[in-house]
């Protein structure tokens, strides 16, 4: 009864416009033409049916509402504490569409119906014919689909040129998830290993199980490294390129943090490289490119401070802290530094334990993340073992430090934290002088690979795990392990972004 009334308000809040437009958003869900659809009750009781809409599947119906940008309408109905706004139930394309369809204006839609008027059927250019009815109509005749959008591009191009550049988008977001598929099936492999110069090239009878990457982070518009796009046997059925993963919970109980808000955050990265008594990070400049670009794409805001002391760390987190977050969904830390176990450095040499950082976030510090996920990802060494080739530095530093530093107590005891470590500890990170560091070129690498198939931010961080420790340098004799912990309660999975993805710099 509950589950009925909330639909039956959420009808009431609907107009007319609205539900047409949802019931064309859900187009490849009712198996009949959407336009038959009479009301919001009718287009409940059809998704009902098909099993798309109950009591515990609620995403579909925070998804079209958010798509149709009704977000208060998400929170009357209490929607936004328990669905995720990225289960990708509704197509990329039929997206596209909708977005078409609101943003031309009437004087558009007269100008459509006039290039039509000698390929449609008149009946189906009347005065009250919307534009949807009229892209449904084309896809009807063959006229329009989901890889033949050269009719709709010539109309666009006469009509209002300037959205154009939407339907490019979504061309090169489907080319690029083409391509991605193709090399995850290709039989061939790329093998790019770092030389003495950090220049990349092929080493001569290199065995498979050693043919890691140490500097590859190409561009994503150029080939893509198929050990880059190798999979965890679990997830291997779920890289479809044409239909995103549905992030529904694989059981009950297990959710999703929700992601309604306008942005996503802040992503805060702290980028130290000129140390007074420690060698500068070469290279760091390279990781906070990286950083920056997918985050961005991530919609996220990006805060960059460079060069802080040990105090100036705790400050900028203490700043953020005290930031207003209730229109965010979360908030990222990006740290890279040099390290000891369970703690960074500051360009000054003093160091600052993780716990000190992590705690100007938690929900007693910051109320306004309560309940939202916190992610931090460190780039810093947690041991001592150095390493001693020339053209591959340790984000570490000569000093012992005590095994009585455990990863438990670097992570607060508060919830919904992430802490996603560069390497175990006790043991060194890898920074190549000019390409930057393996964990940071994996991380951001595979967010950019994952993200648009709907992957969680574990599942990504369990392939950073695997690209990682196949990494090696040119001896095979250096080796690293990232390992992440966390509080989180439920899984975080970030919207997929409208843009396409970033083009990383060739490395």
């Amino acid at each position: 009864m509950e589950f009925q009334r909330r639909l039956l308000e959420g009808g009431k809040g609907l107009s007319k416009d609205e539900v047409k437009a949802l019931a064309f958003l859900c187009t490849d869900l009712l198996g009949r033409n959407p336009t038959s659809v009479e009301s919001a009750n009718d287009l409940f009781s059809r998704l009902a049916k098909r099993d798309h809409l109950s009591p515990d599947r609620l995403q579909l119906l925070t998804e079209l509402l958010l798509i149709i940008k009704r977000t208060r309408l998400v929170r009357d109905l209490n929607l936004s504490d328990r669905e995720s706004t990225t289960s990708g139930i509704i197509s990329p394309y039929r997206k596209l569409l909708y977005s078409l369809y609101e943003e031309m204006t009437n004087d558009d839609l007269t100008h459509v119906k006039f290039l039509l008027h000698t390929t449609l059927p008149r009946r189906k250019l009347e005065e009250d014919i919307t534009l949807l009815e009229i892209f449904l109509e084309m896809e009807h005749m063959d006229l329009l689909s989901e890889s033949n959008l050269d009719g709709l591009e010539k109309i666009i191009q006469s009509v209002c040129p300037m959205l154009k550049e939407k339907i490019n988008t979504f061309k090169a977001r489907r080319a690029f998830q083409s391509q991605a598929q193709c090399s995850m099936n290709s039989p061939t492999t790329s093998v790019d290993v770092l030389h003495v110069g950090d220049e990349c090239g092929a080493l001569p009878n290199r065995r498979r199980a050693l043919s890691t990457e140490t500097g590859n982070c190409a561009s994503l518009k150029g080939r893509l490294n198929s050990d880059a796009l190798a999979l965890l046997p679990s997830q291997e059925n779920e890289m479809s390129p044409e239909k995103p993963t549905s992030t529904e919970p694989n059981y009950e109980g297990l959710g999703i943090y929700p992601m309604t808000a306008a942005k996503r955050g802040i992503c805060l990265i702290l980028n130290n490289y000129n140390f007074s008594t420690l060698k500068n990070r070469e290279g760091t400049m390279t990781d906070e490119k990286f950083l920056q670009d997918v985050f961005k794409w991530l919609d996220f805001d990006v805060d960059i401070r460079r060069d802080c002391t040990g105090e100036e760390m705790l400050s900028v987190l203490r700043e953020l802290g005290r930031r207003d977050h209730r229109q965010m969904d979360c908030v990222v830390c990006c740290v890279l530094s040099h390290g000891r176990e369970g703690s960074v450095c500051g360009v000054d040499g003093i160091t600052v334990k993780l716990k000190e950082l992590m705690e100007s976030l938690n929900a007693l510090m910051c109320p306004t993340l309560a309940g939202k996920p916190k992610l931090f990802f460190i780039q810093a060494c947690q041991g001592t073992n150095e390493q001693t080739a020339v053209n591959v530095e340790v984000d570490g530093y000569n000093l012992v430090c005590s095994d009585t530093v455990e990863v438990k107590d670097s992570i607060p005891s508060d919830a919904d934290f992430l802490q996603a470590m560069a390497t175990v500890p006790s043991f060194v990170s890898y920074r190549e002088t000019k390409n930057g560091t393996w964990f940071i070129q994996s991380l951001c690498q595979n967010l950019v690979l994952m993200v648009p198939r709907g992957f969680d931010l574990m599942s990504i961080l369990t392939k950073v795990n695997a690209d990682v420790s196949n990494k090696t340098d040119l001896y095979r004799k250096k080796r690293q392990m990232p390992q992440p912990a966390f509080s989180l309660r439920k899984k975080v999975v970030f919207p997929v972004p409208e843009a396409p993805p970033p083009s990383l710099p060739s490395v």
